[in-house]
């Protein structure tokens, strides 16, 4: 959403190519996810495998009505039909992010790249820190810049249905290894 708000600047003074009602409605989507995503935390607050379940539960399902609209509409999107899944995704990534937020795992803030780019370097021992916990923050990434990697190779050289059903098959094993993980024991709550 950083970005959106970016090109939300850059569209209002007016820098060609970009949409103000595409971030807005990027933004909106966003914060009504990330509201129903809190929601869900403040719900199963006592046990993190049933909020991480849920919340990937409910993100499949925007993500699954993103995959009906791009099947229908093709490529290239035209302006109208990218709203349909703008909408959507957004809703799907602010249910993920608050679920993130809630779950709070340490040195992982998979959600502001900066910050751990940032916490790499500042908590290291180069400058003056302990070292940290690198590898996990490395590791988060490299998932995101290979997930972004991989989706755009996709959309671009194959199909934008492609990147989106990835996402849902994801999010439903996540879904389920959540329920089944967190029905064994104590270790999730």
């Amino acid at each position: 959403m950083t970005g959106n708000v970016v090109f939300l600047g850059f569209a209002l003074a007016g820098a060609p190519g970009l949409s103000a009602p595409a971030s807005i409605a990027a933004l909106g989507a966003f914060l009504a996810g990330a509201v129903g995503g809190g929601r869900i935390a403040s719900h199963w607050d006592g046990h993190r495998g049933r909020q991480l379940r849920t919340a990937a539960a409910f993100a499949l399902v925007p993500v699954v009505l993103a995959i009906v609209v791009g099947a229908i509409v093709g490529q290239p999107v035209s302006d109208g039909a990218r709203y349909a899944l703008i909408i959507p995704l957004g809703l799907a990534m602010g249910i993920q992010n608050a679920t993130a937020r809630r779950l709070a795992v340490p040195d992982l803030t998979t959600t502001v790249l900066t910050l751990t780019l940032t916490g790499v370097a500042a908590d290291s021992r180069l400058a003056g820190g302990e070292g940290g916990h690198p590898g996990r923050r490395l590791i988060a990434v490299g998932a995101m810049l290979a997930g972004a990697l991989v989706g755009a190779l996709l959309v671009v050289h194959v199909d934008l249905v492609v990147p989106l059903g990835i996402a849902a098959v994801l999010l439903a094993a996540s879904a389920i290894a959540a329920h089944r993980l967190s029905a064994g024991g104590p270790d999730w709550a």
